[in-house]
């Protein structure tokens, strides 16, 4: 199969999503986008870049979905961009840059929509991260010196606003089954594990869609 690979990773928070698609993209020999994104789109888009981190994977709800794309087919000059609001121009820098990654090298991208983004692209292999919920909150109990109950509560909070933003912008599912190639429980297999079932996945979707 021609073309980059271009893997998405969309995560729960403290299942080791990111940490895993960096794993992978090492693994791989590629790069692995993740808050790096929102310097790229800044840049292509020329917006500031702390707008970017302020709305960063935040859900909304202040004008239509259809309008931010129908918007987004016209062009960004049209009088319509321009009263838009700054978090769905922010979402099109994104996509934007998502879609120019994938055509430039092949990488690694964990969350903003980029399965969606890169939905007309065949060789790219979607995945959702997982976890146990005592796992996900140990390793945010761990990983930022909290509580328990502050662990839990970061993690729903963080869920639930990654679920918002995706299921608004995509119009699928986070975490639907149905919304990726490969669902995968990394309290099951392990960092280590996951990164190689996801590698031999991929060559898996490469050797089947290049006979197509």
């Amino acid at each position: 199969m021609k073309g980059n690979l271009v893997i998405t990773i969309g995560r729960e928070c403290g299942s080791s999503g990111r940490l895993i698609g960096q794993r992978l993209a090492e693994d791989l020999g590629v790069k692995c986008y993740d808050k790096e994104l929102l310097s790229l789109a800044a840049k292509n888009s020329g917006l500031c870049e702390e707008l970017f981190k302020t709305h960063d994977e935040k859900p909304t709800n202040s004008f239509l979905y259809s309008l931010v794309m129908d918007t987004y087919s016209m062009g960004y000059n049209t009088s319509a961009y321009m009263d838009m609001p700054i978090n769905h121009k922010i979402f099109l820098a994104q996509f934007d840059t998502i879609k120019k990654l994938a055509n430039e090298e092949s990488c690694v991208i964990v969350g903003r929509c980029a399965d969606y983004a890169l939905a007309d692209y065949p060789n790219t292999v979607t995945v959702f991260i997982s976890g146990n919920e005592e796992d996900k909150i140990k390793s945010l109990m761990e990983r930022h010196g909290l509580t328990e109950q502050k662990a839990k509560d970061l993690m729903i909070k963080t869920d639930k606003r990654r679920a918002s933003y995706y299921n608004y912008y995509s119009s699928k599912k986070w975490g639907g089954s149905r919304s990726y190639d490969l669902c995968l429980n990394s309290s099951a297999v392990g960092l280590e594990g996951a990164v190689e079932v996801i590698k031999a996945f991929a060559r898996c979707k490469q050797d089947f869609v290049g006979k197509r």
